[in-house]
């Protein structure tokens, strides 16, 4: 039918594909080796899949889907050995590690001086920093994370000092 609205899995793969670099930075901050990265995303996009029906049209999917995929990334480093029951070809979703790196190897040296030292960073520290870097708002990262308004500006706060002072020449 003409009015027909697109099928869920349409859908989703609309929103992956204008979200795909949000992932990308969330595995990268993560996992440094492309087939930890690769497994990562993969996982990634199985969960959001699983949970797109869940989505709630009201919340911009970018927050939704930092919110799952840095759960996602939380619990799969926390894991020491890895179950694979469900495996999806990234490719199916139009991810790719190496598209990955290609996307992100346009940054400057001190991009990736700073990406590496936040992938050094704990698992909520990595979160806010990542979130903060992508221009999202302190409200915003408080509700994307659980955490008050108030303590992401603090944490930020001591994030930014510890990089800086790691960072200086």
């Amino acid at each position: 039918m003409a009015g027909d609205s697109p099928a869920p899995s349409e859908r989703f793969l609309d929103r992956l594909e204008a979200t795909k670099r949000v992932l990308y930075k969330v595995a990268r901050a993560w996992s440094r080796d492309p087939d930890e990265r690769a497994d990562l995303l993969q996982e990634m996009v199985l969960q959001l899949w699983r949970s797109f029906e869940r989505y709630d049209e009201g919340m911009p999917f970018s927050t939704w889907a930092y919110r799952i995929s840095l759960n996602v990334a939380i619990s799969f480093h926390r894991r020491e050995s890895r179950r694979r029951t469900d495996v999806v070809p990234l490719e199916r979703f139009g991810l790719d590690v190496a598209d990955a790196d290609r996307a992100l190897a346009d940054e400057s040296a001190d991009v990736t001086r700073l990406l590496d030292r936040v992938a050094a960073l704990d698992e909520l520290s990595r979160a806010l920093v990542l979130l903060h870097l992508d221009g999202h708002r302190h409200a915003e990262i408080g509700a994307t994370l659980g955490i008050s308004e108030g303590n992401v500006a603090t944490r930020l706060g001591r994030i930014k000092d510890r990089l800086r002072r790691e960072l200086e020449p």
